[in-house]
């Protein structure tokens, strides 16, 4: 499955938290986001409009990583 190409930062936070993430805190154009599930994991994410592709697939795959499935049920469950 592909990946959007037009998300933004505010509709990929309300999507993470489907995975147990919770906004932390923010610095400047960063947020910050910190979930207990699996034990305790913190993902930065740019409050920028879009997320380049790049940046989003880095994210995807890092979640992916923590929460134990494949990249593609992380996109799955997302959208």
């Amino acid at each position: 499955m592909r990946l959007p190409r037009d998300i933004d930062a505010s509709d990929l936070i309300k999507a993470i938290r489907y995975f147990g993430y919770e906004t932390t805190r923010q610095t400047g154009s960063h947020i910050k986001l910190t979930t207990q599930q699996n034990g305790q994991h913190h993902l930065t994410i740019p409050n920028h409009d879009p997320i380049k592709i790049g940046t989003l697939q880095a994210i995807v795959t890092e979640v992916a990583q923590h929460a134990g499935l494949s990249k593609e049920e992380v996109i799955v469950r997302l959208y």
